[in-house]
């Protein structure tokens, strides 16, 4: 009987220390877990334009969003804002598409308005809209840029350093180019002889230029507008963009790659062995196909950017491999060693939410954090950040 007594005191012991101690275990375990930022989802339209840009469209000091046939006017609150859209175009609808591929904001006339440049697939034509400025609901007028062949996207960057943006179509199979504008007008600059799917820029060599990223290599800035291939990968369909970026603070720039139209999220990983230049491939996700677009930013205030990308909803219109799959919005924190997932919308169309093929992020109510804006087949939603 002592035996079974003192056994019997020795498990209600047991189990007390248990639940007195569990609440610091848990506490412990929920510190050691990195944080994790919360969102706010915000419908603002069901058009199905698979791009969106930012910008003070009527210069009233508030940030717009731009997408398609229309501009949403920013009223500054949460309540009801991005209402009021207004009609700038009607572009052509090829299927499933609307010709309209990107959404880079920029004054092209320089006369203090901000103006809007996109192209297509269909019709070969990198052009821009023209924004008429104060008479808001007047069409704006459509100018041709150059017929540059069928246009995946459209990136712009500083390639040459003078502080202005430069434009790059990406055009599968066709002349790498880009335009630079220069007095109200674009001109266009020979890069290569051909270029694949997808398309990036950054400084690969450390030479303070920046150098173009392509399916097939990457082409090292000369200076003087001219440029060097070296074929040292083969990146498939990539991304556009290719983000060139320090992923583990080595200080030499690596490359973080999406399978624009199949399974994949890598990171390839820049060394210099015996003078000689390689790159190692890493995983960072092989669960979601058509990782089409993506950003590199720092979303949590912390001083590192993240990753954020996700899967386009039906980038070929039911072609790709995974097209039926959920769909998903993500952003991937780097800890030292590895990308670690987290989900900020996921599910079916309506639930989780497809990337498009040009989306921003941007501090859209001047809380001090950045949000995201997400345009696609699915709609065109918000996420507004609420930090961790």
């Amino acid at each position: 009987m002592k035996k079974r007594f003192l056994f019997y005191y020795e498990s209600k012991f047991q189990k007390s220390f248990f639940y007195i101690l569990f609440p610091f275990i848990l506490f412990s375990f929920q510190r050691s877990k990195p944080p994790v930022l919360s969102f706010s989802r915000y419908f603002v339209a069901a058009e199905s334009y698979e791009s969106v840009g930012v910008a003070d469209i009527n210069n009233d000091g508030k940030p717009d969003l731009i997408s398609g046939d229309f501009w949403y006017e920013n009223n500054g609150t949460r309540k009801n804002n991005f209402r009021n859209r207004h009609l700038i175009d009607n572009q052509k609808r090829q299927g499933e598409y609307y010709d309209d591929f990107a959404s880079i904001c920029l004054d092209v006339n320089a006369d203090g308005n901000i103006d809007y440049i996109t192209g297509g697939w269909f019709d070969q034509t990198l052009r821009w809209l023209e924004n008429p400025g104060l008479t808001k609901n007047q069409r704006w007028k459509s100018h041709e840029i150059a017929k540059t062949g069928n246009i995946e996207c459209i990136r712009a960057w500083d390639i040459d350093g003078d502080g202005k943006l430069e434009v790059t179509p990406n055009n599968p199979k066709l002349p790498l180019k880009y335009f630079k504008l220069e007095n109200g007008s674009f001109r266009q600059v020979e890069v290569a002889a051909t270029q694949g799917h997808g398309l990036g820029f950054g400084d690969i060599d450390g030479d303070g230029k920046g150098d173009f990223i392509v399916s097939d290599g990457w082409l090292k800035n000369l200076g003087n507008e001219k440029w060097e291939m070296n074929p040292e990968f083969s990146l498939g369909t990539a991304s556009v963009p290719i983000l060139v970026a320090d992923v583990n603070n080595d200080g030499k720039n690596d490359l973080i790659v999406g399978q624009g139209h199949s399974y994949g999220l890598h990171w390839y990983e820049q060394s210099i062995i015996a003078n000689k230049r390689t790159w190692k491939k890493h995983l960072i996700d092989d669960s979601a196909s058509q990782y089409h677009t993506m950003e590199w930013v720092d979303l949590d205030n912390d001083g590192k950017s993240e990753l954020i990308t996700g899967k386009r909803f039906r980038a070929h219109n039911g072609k790709d491999p995974g097209e039926n799959d959920e769909v998903g919005l993500y952003y991937f924190k780097w800890n030292g060693s590895s990308f670690i997932k987290n989900k900020i919308a996921y599910g079916p169309a309506g639930e989780g939410k497809g990337t498009g093929i040009y989306f921003m992020v941007y501090d859209l109510l001047g809380s001090g954090r950045k949000d995201i804006v997400v345009a696609g087949k699915d709609g065109l939603v918000i996420f507004f950040n609420e930090g961790i």
